[in-house]
Parts: structure tokens; sequence; C-alpha cells
């Protein structure tokens, strides 16, 4: 099989695999995002709401429910299609551009051994910059789909701040008058009765275009090319846990020094954990810069970066609750 027939095949069994996992885990995609473009101006006493008194598992499970019986089942899957062309498209394009670029490097380095510099074998620097450069163009050619499935994901949360937002100024109209009357309750009584309505996917668009034109559709691109450095970090975790614990069976001269499949697992479990944790601030800034900026004409909640989010955004929380 030629090169060019592996990176297809590898392009193509990416981009299957990572549409099964995509449908499989996407409602807890669509309530973690929603979780991390929440934004509420600081300034405001807010009552805590049951998932926010709770831990963030129950916390999460309680937004689940409330999106089900709110939106229905349907308020999970919300920007679904776009999502799976998006994931199709990224795992199609890293897994071809990686195979492409790995051919060139195990090119290079047989051409390197032929005049006598090196073994022949691509090292792990050159691996992790192939890599890096996969990433970094598939971010490039899908980042507008991943923004339109931000919004499609967050339309209906932005909805209810903004009737929430209506509410509030009737009330406080009334209170300046210091009269409740029956047009009040029926005005408040029309709004509860609204339900939001999720975006379609040419209706996100229109939105993001008229909010910042073309450029708008590759916001979050600077902390999403960042991310492209998740997995170094892990194959660092997960190289220096290693290294140190064959170092460690080594000195006490047990004379087994081989991972085994349980440990190797782990060890690749505790590696992603450390690269996620470590990366996650990036991913709630993208997500933020992605969704709808302005609700309801509140510039307050308006989100340009690491600023807001010091200033306005959830005191010193940040980006992890």
């Amino acid at each position: 099989m030629s090169s060019n027939s592996n990176a297809v095949a590898n392009g193509l069994a990416g981009a299957g695999g990572g549409i099964v996992a995509q449908i499989i885990t996407y409602p807890l995609q669509t309530v973690n995002t929603r979780q991390q473009t929440e934004r509420i101006d600081k300034k405001k006493k807010q009552p805590q709401t049951p998932s926010k008194r709770s831990g963030t598992t129950t916390g999460t499970l309680l937004q689940i429910l409330q999106v089900v019986r709110s939106e229905g089942w349907g308020g999970l899957y919300s920007g679904l299609r776009p999502s799976l062309l998006g994931t199709a498209a990224s795992q199609g394009i890293y897994y071809y551009f990686y195979q492409v670029f790995k051919n060139k490097a195990e090119s290079i380095a047989a051409v390197r051994k032929a005049r006598g510099l090196g073994d022949g074998t691509v090292g792990m620097f050159s691996w992790l910059v192939v890599a890096a450069i996969a990433g970094s163009l598939n971010v490039l050619l899908t980042n507008p789909i991943w923004v339109l499935v931000t919004r499609m994901q967050t339309q209906t949360q932005a909805e209810r701040k903004i009737i929430e937002g209506k509410k509030q100024a009737l009330l406080r109209e009334a209170s300046e008058r210091s009269s409740i009357d029956s047009t009040l309750q029926e005005k408040l009584a029309e709004l509860d009765s609204i339900k939001p309505h999720p975006y379609g996917t040419l209706q996100a668009a229109c939105e993001v275009y008229s909010e910042a034109g073309i450029t708008g559709f590759w916001k979050g691109i600077i902390p999403t090319l960042i991310m492209v450095c998740n997995p170094s970090i892990q194959f660092m975790i997960y190289e220096s846990s290693s290294k140190h614990l064959r170092a460690k069976r080594s000195a006490n001269k047990q004379g087994y020094k081989n991972v085994t499949a349980l440990e190797v697992f782990l060890l690749g479990a505790l590696a992603k954990l450390g690269a996620t944790v470590s990366t996650y601030p990036l991913l709630v800034v993208k997500s933020r810069l992605q969704a709808k900026q302005e609700i309801g004409g509140n510039n307050l909640l308006r989100y340009s970066g690491l600023l807001s989010d010091t200033q306005r955004h959830n005191g010193n929380k940040l980006f992890y609750f």
C-alpha cells in the first residue's frame, strides 16, 4: 500500500472512530460547554442553585435532568450534526496530515542514515513536531465548525438569560413605581411561557457573521492552537512516570523491570488526567470566546479573554468550577 493510501486510510479510520465516540459522549459535552460558558457578574449577589451547591458530579447530573425537563432529549444534542461533521473533519484531517508528515520524517531519517548521520529512526522530538503540525492544521481548518457547535449548544442558555433580564427590568420598573398591577403579572406570565428554541446551523452562522464578521468563525483560535500541546504534555507525564517506575524496580533488584498492562493503563490515565487539568483553562477560554458575547444587550457579560474572568466572571474560581 502506498504512502498516500496509508494517509487516506488513517484519516477515514480516525474519522469513523471519532464519530462513534462523539455520539456517545455528546450529552456530557453539551452540559460541560454550558457550564464553561456560564457568565455571572460577580458584583451581583445571586442565590446558588442546587446544581452549584452540590458537588461537580451531582451538579452535572442535575443539569442534564434540567435540560431534559425543559428542552427534551433534543436539548442534549443541540448542534450534533455540525459536531459530527467537525469530528469527522478533525479526525480525518489530523490523521491524514499526521501520516503525510510521518512519511516525510521517516524519509528524512532514511536519507540521513544513508549519509552516515543517525540510525535511520525518527527521534521522539520529531514525532512531537509532526503531531503538533498536524494538530495545528486541523485547528486552523475546522475551527469555524466548532464555533457553530458552541453557539448551538449554548443558545437556549443565552435565551434564558435574555428572558430573565427582561423580567428583572419589569420588576425594577414596578418597584420604582411602588406598584405591582395585573399588567405586570400578565407580562411576567407571558415571559415565563416563552420556551427558548435551539438554533439551526444556518442561524448560528448568520449570528456569528453579524457579530464579528468572517473573523468571528476563528474566535478562540489562539487558546485552541496552544492546546495542541496537550498530547505532548500527556506523553511527557507518561514517559516520566514509566521511567521512574522502571528505575525504582531496578533499584530494588527484583529482576522484573517491565511494566504490566494494568500499569500501562493506569499510567496512561494519569498522564491524560494531568494533561487535561493543565490545559483545561484554555478550553474554558476558548468556549467563552466562541459563545454568544452580548446577552440581552448586557455588555457586562461580554467576554474578551482571561482578563474578563479575573475582573468580572466567577471571581477567584476562574476556570475550574
